[in-house]
């Protein structure tokens, strides 16, 4: 029998799922898609009722056509139609998810972050301070030891 020094694929699958990146990538997985409803709702109940000020309620149903007579929708449709609001749709909807995620998950991480570290960098010269003084206090203390000696020995 030959020993196998490669782990199982068992055990390399187990070593996988036990890091900790995959847990934070299936939070986050979990987490976007419960945002997704957020800004979905944004879009449908804030973005489009304006759009629909100025137009129809509904992005998707800006269209132009390229060729032909445009008539009908979905399989009975004609001609050639480019469906740009629902491209612009995506886009506010990406763009508002970018900002949303950015101005209330990032940024006040990163702040957050900026805050521990510049609390952490203070602690470490406190103590640096606090030990260079320790150190000349204790030089002090040795040349006033020597001092006292030098001085004793020189009485007869």
């Amino acid at each position: 029998m030959s020993e196998k020094n490669e782990p199982s694929v068992w055990q390399g699958f187990k070593a996988f799922l036990m890091r900790g990146n995959v847990i934070d990538l299936a939070v986050a997985v979990v987490i976007g898609a419960a945002f997704t409803k957020i800004v979905n709702s944004v879009v449908d109940g804030v973005i489009n009722p304006l759009v629909g000020a100025f137009g129809t309620q509904s992005l998707d149903s800006y269209s132009s056509c390229l060729k032909g007579p445009c008539t009908g929708t979905g399989d009975s449709a004609t001609g050639v139609r480019i469906l740009w609001g629902s491209v612009l749709g995506a886009t506010l909807t990406f763009l508002i998810t970018a900002a949303v995620v950015y101005f209330l998950m990032v940024l006040p991480m990163s702040k957050y972050l900026a805050r521990q570290e510049a609390r952490r960098k203070a602690k470490e010269s406190a103590e640096e301070v606090i030990e260079v003084s320790e150190l000349e206090v204790l030089k002090e203390i040795r040349d006033a030891l020597i001092a006292q000696r030098g001085s004793g020995h020189d009485r007869p």
